[in-house]
């Protein structure tokens, strides 16, 4: 990021928090802490179907665009799995492998293992918009309907703290949104239609071992939930992608996310 170009269209309560600081190494820190959040906001616009050409060239590869086949990407196998996806694609998927791990450790029951697995998929490889609706819809042709619902859910669960099982409102929220914010009706909507349905406890257990912050020196490899994986998830003979599903072109989006037709 230029910081020259920061600076000059720097929001003024971004100004103040650096002009207000009284040394240097606090300016300096004031700086990095504005230029940190307005890459994260950069970094989380919607870039779904946004493509690009070419940045940089790639030796032995002029094309304009990328069509299918992108060097910087691992090639996918002709009939991936989700595991291929995991390792190939959502890599290094930090958050849902602890969220699934946590629930493991918890003792819960497969189909939450699952659920926490599968909760954001979406999130970093295809539409961050949403989330819920677009990881249910993905998964739906694949998984026992519970945890689909589970996962749709969970988007408008998170907004609202449930004593009975010690659920908060996350505190990451204010700071991400402020202390101020309201979800969207169609938010409240879904959540007081899942608050009496005979699954909502399983969306529940999937916002209670939903972490926002990573264990440090814990890794979780996607192989540990290997079984949970072949006895949760049907996956489709043609792979991935190529099975005719409805879903089938969001995970050729996936694996082709730099499609220019």
């Amino acid at each position: 990021m230029d910081r020259r170009s920061f600076l000059t269209n720097m929001s003024a309560a971004s100004l103040a928090s650096i002009t207000g600081a009284t040394t240097l190494t606090a300016k300096a820190d004031a700086l990095e802490e504005a230029m940190s959040a307005e890459l994260d906001k950069r970094i989380a616009m919607p870039w779904a179907c946004g493509i690009e050409g070419t940045p940089d060239p790639i030796p032995g590869d002029t094309r304009p665009w990328y069509q299918h086949e992108d060097p910087r990407l691992p090639k996918m196998p002709e009939a991936p799995t989700l595991i291929d996806f995991f390792k190939m694609r959502f890599a290094p998927a930090n958050h849902i492998l602890q969220s699934a791990r946590l629930a493991k450790n918890n003792g819960l029951d497969e189909k939450i293992i699952m659920a926490c697995l599968l909760h954001d998929i979406s999130v970093e490889n295809l539409v961050r918009t949403d989330h819920g609706y677009w990881c249910a819809q993905m998964i739906a042709p694949y998984v026992d309907e519970e945890i689909a619902w589970a996962i749709e859910k969970h988007q408008a669960l998170r907004f609202f703290a449930d004593e009975s099982v010690g659920y908060e409102y996350p505190e990451a929220y204010i700071r991400f949104f402020g202390a101020d914010y309201e979800p969207e009706p169609y938010i409240v909507k879904a959540y007081e239609e899942a608050k009496n349905h005979k699954w909502y406890m399983s969306s529940r257990l999937i916002t209670l071992n939903d972490l926002y912050s990573f264990e440090e020196g814990v890794e979780v490899d996607v192989d540990d939930f290997t079984d949970i994986i072949g006895r949760n998830f049907k996956q489709p003979k043609e792979g991935l992608g190529f099975d005719g599903s409805p879903v089938a072109h969001m995970w050729r989006s996936i694996i082709w996310p730099n499609n220019f037709l």
